[in-house]
């Protein structure tokens, strides 16, 4: 009788688990009805790719003491990441204090661009 109840309860709690589950994901999908499944993933990626040339930003800086040109970042090792996530290219703009990477869209779509500064925000255009 003891194995039935803790067999009920565990069957309980994974009904629980994965109703909150369910629940997360839910929020975590975009809202726009014009959004699938594919351009989710490539925006999320965008979005990994932005931070990770912009971390990549701050170690050239640590290690050089300026910001570098994503060809520099590139050959010098500092990311793996490509030019190019179709349908946006990325382009790094620096200065003494500061750098903003962009990628750009180059199909209709939105966003059309997405950036990230100095700041580690990532923002988006319409």
């Amino acid at each position: 009788m003891g194995r039935a109840f803790g067999f009920i309860g565990t069957i309980a709690t994974l009904a629980i688990g994965m109703y909150i589950y369910s629940l997360q994901v839910k929020t975590l999908s975009p809202s726009t009805g014009g959004g699938n499944s594919e351009e989710v993933a490539t925006i999320a990626g965008v979005k990994n790719d932005l931070i990770g040339i912009a971390n990549a930003e701050r170690g050239y800086l640590a290690s050089q003491g300026k910001y570098a040109s994503l060809d520099e970042l590139i050959s010098g090792n500092y990311i793996t990441i490509k030019s190019v996530r179709p349908p946006y290219v990325y382009d790094v703009q620096t200065s003494d204090s500061s750098f903003r990477v962009t990628a750009t869209r180059t199909t209709k779509g939105a966003p059309a661009q997405l950036w990230i500064t100095d700041s580690m925000q990532v923002e988006a255009s319409d």
